[in-house]
């Protein structure tokens, strides 16, 4: 089953759920403003992604460079982050299995896809 974290505001994420439409393929889509990820299964998505917390956050988002810019926090720090404030994790995220990308651009899909 694939797994879309999906934001209905961002185009971008709009267009990976089209993408995940045309597909054909079943798929389950979070809406993790309102269905934010616990600490674990945060864990789990970075782990599947292979980054570091850091770089799943949005840093253009006002609640990062108001309180965030510049600072160093621990790997464990800025997962906490994310959960304090689930709008700073990028989008979208789409997951099949092991396999995870943030689908930006669009077309990284394909990589789930197949």
């Amino acid at each position: 089953m694939i797994t879309i974290y999906h934001n209905n505001r961002c185009t971008k994420s709009r267009c990976a759920l089209e993408e995940l439409q045309k597909s054909g393929q079943d798929f389950e889509v979070i809406y993790y403003l309102e269905t934010p990820p616990g600490k674990a299964e945060l864990k789990e998505i970075i782990s599947k992604l292979g980054i570091k917390p850091l770089e799943l956050i949005r840093k253009g988002e006002d609640i990062f460079t108001e309180n965030y810019k510049g600072k160093s926090l621990s790997d464990e720090e800025w997962i906490d982050v994310m959960i304090a404030h689930p709008i700073l994790i990028e989008r979208p995220i789409v997951i099949s299995g092991n396999k995870a990308v943030i689908a930006r651009p669009t077309e990284k899909i394909k990589e789930i896809l197949g």
